[in-house]
């Protein structure tokens, strides 16, 4: 019997080895190729959590954002009431003050300025004097030794004019008074336009007849140039003050300016408006 060439079986035995080495070097092909896909973004974007259907939050997502609070819009709806009731109210007190001053100012312009036209010739209104304002004075000397006259008078006259006033400091150093320039002597008011108008009312009208044996204001009480000066010895004569309260009597000086060029004129302006003169002697 011949024999088999051992070509063949030695072809055989390669064979399987070759079939090894090609499916271990497909298996490191494959764990390669795993990897990349991996490291891949594309590989990254499809591990995360699909969203909620219609890209709607889901409850939890919900529950964890917080909610915003009303409270400053309420916050701010209130400080916007209480501004609105602020001008409302000073408002309402504006028109009070009208209300209760134009009775002055239409019989100065229905009567006043009628009787002065026809007594001075005037061929203009504007011409015919008028109120132009009114200043209140008060001399506080003791508050050199007194620091707290000066608070007590400030009270009393901002409760008499309803403004709040002026310190007046000394302009030159007098030795023989103890005084220094700039030290405080005195305080001031100015009223004009209704508070003025409100004032002289009062006056003529509440003060002047609460004072002890009134015989009336004096006629010569001018300075030549159209005002007129007013003395006062106690602050307890006006309503809004509670003798209680005070710590002092003191007198103030008022001061009444008008446009009149002479004091005939001033005069008849003042006796028009009501202000109580004395009589003739």
């Amino acid at each position: 019997m011949p024999r088999k060439p051992k070509a063949t079986e030695s072809s055989e035995e390669v064979n399987p080895g070759l079939e090894d080495s090609s499916a271990s070097s497909a298996e490191k092909q494959s764990t390669e190729t795993t990897k990349v896909d991996q490291s891949s973004p594309k590989a990254k974007a499809s591990k995360k959590p699909a969203k909620a259907s219609g890209g709607k939050r889901s409850t939890a997502q919900k529950k964890s954002v917080p909610e915003k609070s009303s409270t400053p819009d309420v916050e701010a709806s209130g400080e916007s009431l209480d501004i609105e009731r602020q001008d409302d109210i000073s408002k309402a007190s504006d028109n009070k003050l009208k209300k209760r001053h134009q009775g002055l100012l239409d019989r100065y312009r229905n009567e006043i300025i009628p009787a002065m036209s026809q007594e001075f010739s005037y061929k203009n209104r504007m011409q015919v004097p008028k109120l132009v304002k009114v200043i209140l004075n008060m001399g506080l000397g003791e508050a050199l030794t007194n620091p707290k006259a000066m608070d007590a008078a400030s009270t009393d006259i901002e409760s008499i004019t309803g403004q709040k006033p002026v310190i007046r400091r000394a302009k030159k150093s007098v030795a023989n008074f103890k005084v220094r320039e700039g030290m405080p002597i005195g305080i001031a008011v100015t009223l004009r336009s209704y508070r003025m108008y409100d004032f002289v009312e009062r006056l003529i009208h509440a003060v002047l007849p609460r004072v002890r044996d009134f015989r009336g204001v004096s006629r010569t009480a001018f300075d030549g140039s159209g005002n007129y000066s007013l003395g006062i010895k106690e602050q307890t004569v006006f309503p809004e003050i509670d003798y209680n309260k005070i710590d002092k009597i003191r007198g103030l000086q008022v001061n009444i300016v008008t446009t009149a060029k002479t004091d005939q004129e001033a005069f008849k302006l003042l006796e028009l408006v009501g202000l109580p003169f004395s009589r003739e002697n």
